[in-house]
């Protein structure tokens, strides 16, 4: 009886988003010379290669922002 609750258990852990979490994403923000005041998920691809996008508003200029994506906890400035 255990071992299909095992099962069911792996198969969920293994569609987890990207591990990254926002402090990273605001980190290469920071990076990129943009002080973040507002963060979104822009797109969140599950599984095994798990990666999110964050849309990272800036504080100046005014309505500017910069996209990052976070592979595991690995976050980069895509614009």
């Amino acid at each position: 009886m255990r071992r299909p609750a095992a099962l069911l258990i792996l198969c969920l852990l293994s569609a987890l988003p990207a591990r990254a979490q926002q402090a990273e994403a605001r980190e290469a923000a920071q990076s990129a010379n943009c002080k973040p005041t507002k963060l979104e998920v822009m797109k969140q691809v599950t599984g095994r290669i798990a990666e999110t996008i964050y849309k990272v508003s800036c504080a100046a200029p005014k309505d500017s922002f910069v996209l990052i994506q976070c592979r595991d906890r690995t976050c980069a400035v895509m614009r």
